[in-house]
């Protein structure tokens, strides 16, 4: 019997590894389709962001106006001290208890107010005596002249002789001169009376008393001597605004004053510490005729009206002195300026809306604005708004505002 040997079909052979390879080959395709997926989402995102942020950013708003003209003088500004016209030592002339005080501390009294009373009990004890002097003294001299015009009479019919009118007229004499000592004692008396009471010079403010009622106080007509010091007194109105001035400050006013033939009468401004506006007018009335060695300043004094009692003395204050005549001035607001080191520029924009810095001069504060004194031109476009986010070069979008010239309160005041 032969052997036979079944032989596998051909597709038994060959099936399992065919399925294999095919299961690989679409696991491959999946990955491919899923990687090409996700780099396309993300492809796109990216991309896109791109797109966005290479997109050109647009130009700020910015606030422009040309430089505001007006036509205003120079002037130099110093620091000065407040102090008083007049200021007097109340001390008493005569001797005594003190026996009324007829204001309070830091009262404003009138002048001829009464402020201290001594006690005037002495004193007209001593005029009483002086005025009976005086009595006394006309009486004899009443006498003397009868007796004489007796003795006259008598000497004509000759009864009497020379010798005897004569002695009777140095009597009559004798007793005017008494008359007139009477008559000093009482004026003396009087004085020393009429200083009992003691009254304000002036109108002012008065200090603290330094003696209370019922001290014994001492006084002298001439002020030699232990004298009591009673209070101080100082005026108000008007008040001196005294000031220093540098050698340069102090030669560029005399050749300006020199120039306009002008007096030393000259309007000055002053502000108090706590005013930002330069609201009391004044007039310089004094330089001193010599320049301090040690400091190399000159003193110089205004005075000023103070009727509201507002300036106070050893108060300080600015004051303004005017150099020059009022010329045509550019201002532009305290804020368009900005430091550069040394030195200012101020913010403009030209015709194709470029911003250009200027270099600039600058003044004092006039009326909130800042005065430019050259670097600028009339026509200039200058940056009053959004100078903080205007880079030199670059271009901007402007809009038309309106400088103003005004208080403190319009400091840098924009007009939209």
């Amino acid at each position: 019997m032969t052997n036979r040997i079944d032989q596998p079909e051909p597709e038994a052979l060959t099936g399992p590894p065919l399925n294999r390879h095919g299961a690989k080959f679409w696991i491959s395709v999946v990955a491919v389709v899923a990687v090409i997926a996700v780099a396309t989402v993300f492809g796109v995102r990216f991309f896109g962001r791109a797109t966005v942020q290479a997109a050109p950013p647009s130009a700020p708003t910015v606030t422009v106006s040309q430089p505001l003209q007006r036509e205003l003088d120079s002037r130099l500004q110093f620091l000065g001290q407040f102090s008083p016209v007049e200021r007097v030592e109340l001390r008493a002339q005569v001797g005594g208890t003190l026996t009324r005080i007829g204001f309070k501390d830091g009262d404003v009294v009138r002048k001829g107010d009464l402020l201290f009373e001594i006690d005037p009990t002495q004193y007209q004890i001593k005029l009483s005596e002086a005025t009976a002097q005086l009595e006394s003294a006309q009486a004899r001299y009443d006498l003397a002249t009868k007796e004489l015009k007796r003795a006259q009479t008598l000497q004509q019919t000759d009864a009497g002789t020379a010798e005897n009118v004569e002695q009777r007229a140095s009597e009559q004499r004798t007793s005017q001169a008494a008359i007139s000592t009477a008559q000093a004692l009482i004026r003396d008396a009087e004085f020393d009376l009429n200083h009992c009471r003691i009254a304000a010079p002036f109108t002012g403010r008065m200090g603290n008393h330094l003696v209370s009622v019922g001290n014994l106080v001492s006084g002298s007509r001439a002020g030699a001597g232990a004298t009591t010091l009673l209070a101080t007194i100082v005026s108000l109105d008007p008040i001196y605004l005294d000031f220093d001035m540098s050698e340069s400050d102090y030669l560029t006013f005399e050749r300006e004053r020199t120039k306009q033939r002008r007096g030393l009468a000259q309007r000055v401004d002053a502000a108090l510490s706590d005013e930002s506006e330069f609201k009391h007018a004044g007039t310089l009335n004094f330089i001193d005729n010599s320049l301090d060695r040690s400091s190399g300043t000159i003193h110089a004094r205004a005075t000023i009206p103070n009727q509201d009692l507002l300036l106070t003395p050893g108060v300080f204050g600015r004051v303004l002195l005017p150099t020059t005549k009022a010329t045509s001035v550019l201002l532009v607001p305290d804020d368009a300026v900005l430091p550069d080191q040394s030195e200012h520029v101020v913010l403009t924009v030209g015709p194709d809306n470029i911003v250009a810095p200027k270099k600039v001069q600058l003044g004092d504060l006039r009326g909130g604005l800042r005065v430019i004194r050259a670097g600028l031109l009339p026509s200039d476009a200058v940056i009053i708004g959004g100078v903080a986010i205007a880079a030199p070069g670059s271009k901007v979008t402007p809009h038309t505002g309106t400088i103003t010239f005004g208080t403190a309160q319009d400091r840098s005041a924009v007009q939209q």
